[in-house]
């Protein structure tokens, strides 16, 4: 029964986006290089992205940009265990099985916008129960 009860409260958190809907997601390729960066710059911001997803320090710009930020989309990529959170003003690809240090405002939203994801399985719901338990520890 109590299963049941965290089942359904998870699912009122998610939003199952079918194969017919596509929702339109405005990434750069890796192949790709904008004109504006030279070789040196694109190699550093592929770097600092790289950096801050295996690697995140709660001094990263990135996360200290966050405040205030509203997010926009946040989506599950389950066949390769990332999910992503586009803000405002810039946009986050995270690994599921990592912990960030995202504020606890951030986190709010996010459940508020809820998770997107093809279909319910497991990674949904390990996702969302992390997120839930970070943000009752802060």
């Amino acid at each position: 029964m109590e299963d049941d009860k965290e089942t359904d409260e998870l699912q009122s958190m998610m939003e199952v986006i079918l194969d017919e809907e596509e929702v339109a997601v405005d990434a750069i390729p890796l192949a790709t290089k904008p004109p504006s960066i030279t070789e040196e710059g694109y190699e550093r911001v592929l770097w600092g992205d790289l950096k801050t997803m295996f690697e995140h320090n709660i001094e990263d710009t990135v996360w200290r940009n966050l405040l205030g930020n509203k997010v926009l989309i946040w989506k599950l990529f389950d066949s390769c265990g990332v999910h992503f959170v586009r803000f405002q003003d810039m946009h986050i690809f995270m690994l599921v099985e990592k912990r960030y240090p995202l504020t606890p405002a951030t986190i709010t939203e996010m459940l508020n916008r809820k998770l997107q994801a093809d279909h319910c399985n497991e990674m949904c719901y390990q996702l969302l129960k992390l997120m839930t338990k970070q943000l009752k520890k802060q």
